[in-house]
């Protein structure tokens, strides 16, 4: 019987005397965002500070304005413009509501049926964005002017009729009514609707649309089940990118409006402009924020989505 001989002890493994390698880039993410933060701080908090002292402050341009933490200047441009901001957020959520009719359709068209035309269909919704914003309102001027075609089309149809019946017109004018402000604010913030739903849909997977079918799904079903629940991250960024700066406009109810249809945004141009009320204009502008931010925040819960893409 071969004698069992014990192995050799193993050495002892040497403690290790080398230091942990030291994380290089630790403060890489901070540097890249110390410009973004920069620029919010110079071009964005500290203005808001600013119009936030300046919302409490009482005087006159000639006498100058002091900081007295007069908040009852709130109240009285609430109670004196109130409806300028209810027309504000009627006609931005008229515009919104028409540019996601108009803008889905036309996204699903280039997301899945615009095939070799995506490209070129694309640039023509970017294309408007190459022209200034003024020139572009006042081309609709005289789109809606009293003797163009169109107008007069709309007028033999009774199209007019029905829009003066509803008060979105007044006799046969388009020009200088409510229906001329939706138009305009509808024609600018339409791509902002449709970029945003089209990078949605077209990140759908085509073979989901494949299974529906497969499963004896008709095509309304498929979208209503499928398509839009799968499109709400891009409706809802749509409608915000809509919404929100609609909301604010004053240029389309200056230009293709009149005294009957001016907006929040025209009150607090013509305060801080011609009017020279600097704390009434102020105060104005945090009122609309506080209140897009409001209904912005409701919104987004009840749509459920948390994933804006």
């Amino acid at each position: 019987m071969a004698a069992v001989t014990e192995a050799p002890p193993l050495a002892p493994v040497p403690e290790a005397t080398a230091k942990p390698p030291r994380r290089r880039g630790r403060w890489t993410p901070y540097l890249l965002l110390l410009p973004g933060i920069l620029w919010l701080l110079v071009f964005f908090a500290l203005p808001l500070v600013y119009q936030a002292s300046t919302s409490v402050q009482t005087g006159s341009l000639e006498q100058g304005y002091k900081v007295t933490w007069h908040v009852a200047t709130y109240w009285d441009a609430l109670t004196a413009y109130w409806p300028q901001f209810l027309r504000s957020v009627f006609y931005a959520a008229a515009a919104t509501v028409l540019c996601l009719l108009l803008g889905y359709p036309l996204a699903y068209l280039i997301a899945f049926r615009a095939g070799r035309w995506r490209n070129l269909i694309m640039v023509l919704v970017i294309a408007p964005f190459f022209t200034s914003f003024l020139i572009r309102t006042l081309a609709w001027k005289t789109i809606l002017a009293d003797d163009s075609p169109i107008t007069r089309f709309l007028d033999q149809v009774h199209f007019l009729q029905l829009t003066d019946w509803l008060g979105w017109t007044a006799g046969d004018r388009l020009l200088a009514t409510p229906l001329a402000v939706v138009t305009g604010l509808t024609y600018n913030f339409l791509p902002f609707m449709i970029l945003p739903l089209y990078t949605s849909l077209e990140r759908i997977d085509g073979r989901l649309h494949e299974a529906a079918g497969d499963l004896y799904a008709r095509p309304f079903t498929t979208f209503r089940k499928v398509t839009f629940p799968l499109s709400m991250p891009g409706v809802v960024s749509g409608t915000l990118l809509t919404f929100i700066p609609a909301a604010g406009d004053y240029v389309n109810a200056e230009l293709l409006g009149s005294t009957d249809t001016r907006m929040v945004g025209n009150v607090i141009q013509a305060q801080f402009l011609r009017v020279l009320d600097y704390p009434t204009a102020a105060a104005l502008s945090f009122i609309l924020m506080a209140a897009i931010l409001l209904m912005v925040t409701f919104y987004i819960r009840r749509s459920g989505t948390e994933d804006l893409v």
